[in-house]
């Protein structure tokens, strides 16, 4: 099968909420009743399209891109290759959208009580080498200072970047990075927030906001609140 440094290009469809199981690096530990995973899939999958809440946020955003967009496909447990190290980065959800006569690439990230990741001073300090090469490319995609995103948590800063990777991969000229949370205390929004003031920016639950114009691409960030009705799924 063809590949790029080991990631599939080709896909299967998504018949039904068991499907999703299947695609997750660690099924059995991963695949939970309150966890994200289930969540984001039995919510997600029940909508065939994006969810009421993540479309509410979009409406109301007054990003015109935003306004009507329409799903045109979905991959659930979307590998990203990065340079540095092997692994690569597995979003939740891939999305291209067409937004108002322009494409918008998301990566849909959810979220419970599971945290985004080490802090990157903790997650750079378990190794060199790889993670020094990784964290020099991914604040280049971004364009931040790597002496700036220690107290980041690094999750935030590979999903990110997938998001605008795919975004030249299509020529698209959007790029979303996209929380949903079904967290009843919104847990880990404090971490959000302080990743959002690196672009200069603030993070607002239920809301949209531009980061900045990445070598011509409009970057991003949302926080979606889900239903909490599938936490119980």
């Amino acid at each position: 099968m063809n590949s790029e440094k080991g990631i599939a290009k080709f896909f299967r469809p998504i018949i039904n909420v068991e499907d999703w199981k299947q695609l997750l690096a660690d099924p059995d530990k991963q695949w939970k009743t309150g966890y994200s995973a289930k969540t984001l899939a039995y919510c997600w999958q029940e909508a065939r399209d994006f969810p009421p809440e993540v479309r509410k946020v979009f409406h109301n955003s007054g990003i015109d891109v935003f306004k009507d967009i329409e799903m045109l496909i979905a991959f659930p447990e979307y590998k990203v290759p990065l340079q540095g190290g092997r692994r690569a980065s597995q979003n939740d959800i891939f999305i291209l959208a067409q937004g108002v006569r322009q494409l918008v690439s998301i990566m849909v990230e959810g979220k419970v009580s599971e945290p985004f990741g080490d802090r990157v001073s903790k997650w750079r300090a378990q190794s060199k080498g790889g993670r020094e090469v990784r964290l020099r490319y991914l604040c280049g995609l971004l364009a931040l200072d790597t002496t700036t995103v220690g107290h980041i948590r690094y999750q935030l800063l590979h999903r990110t970047a997938s998001a605008l990777i795919k975004a030249k991969k299509f020529n698209a000229p959007n790029a979303l990075m996209l929380v949903h949370s079904f967290s009843r205390e919104n847990k880990w929004f404090e971490d959000y927030q302080q990743f959002l003031t690196l672009f200069g920016v603030t993070g607002k639950m239920d809301s949209l906001v531009f980061g900045r114009n990445i070598n011509g691409i409009k970057l991003y960030f949302g926080w979606a609140k889900g239903d909490e009705r599938y936490l119980d799924k």
